[in-house]
């Protein structure tokens, strides 16, 4: 079974999306299997992330922030992608670093998540994006 999810984000974040992938197994009669979630962009990731504390989602973004500045930062004068704005190039970076891809397994209609846990979109460009998010089941 195949489908696709549009996120739309507000600048840079995490945006769980856990309610919508599990409703669309629900309504796909799914059984036993492996989803695979795969983001279609250069600049955003995939996070499997505690969905209880709204701060570890900050400090995330807040680390990946100081490990990644904008090019407007002084430390990173060396970039050379620079003409799409000072987040583009610190966004494929933080892409790289990250997962653009996730297998989760799935058992009896629902994916075999822990208790704290979530699927994210994690935006790293600073404008308002429509993210697509390719998505996979295979089994029965």
């Amino acid at each position: 079974m195949r489908h696709g999810f549009t996120i739309r984000t507000q600048g840079p974040g995490l945006y769980d999306f856990t309610a919508d992938v599990a409703g669309w197994l629900s309504d796909q009669g799914a059984g036993h299997g492996l989803l695979t979630l795969f983001v279609r962009h250069t600049s955003c990731s995939l996070l499997i992330q505690e969905n209880a504390d709204p701060e570890v989602r900050t400090d995330l973004q807040n680390f990946l922030h100081r490990l990644v500045p904008p090019t407007s930062d002084p430390s990173m004068s060396y970039l050379t992608h620079t003409y799409e704005g000072p987040d583009d190039m610190p966004a494929h970076i933080k892409a790289a670093l990250l997962p653009v891809s996730l297998s989760i397994p799935v058992q009896s209609g629902r994916m075999v998540l822990g208790t704290w846990q979530g699927i994210y979109l994690f935006e790293h460009r600073n404008a308002p994006h429509t993210r697509h998010v390719a998505v996979h089941l295979l089994g029965d």
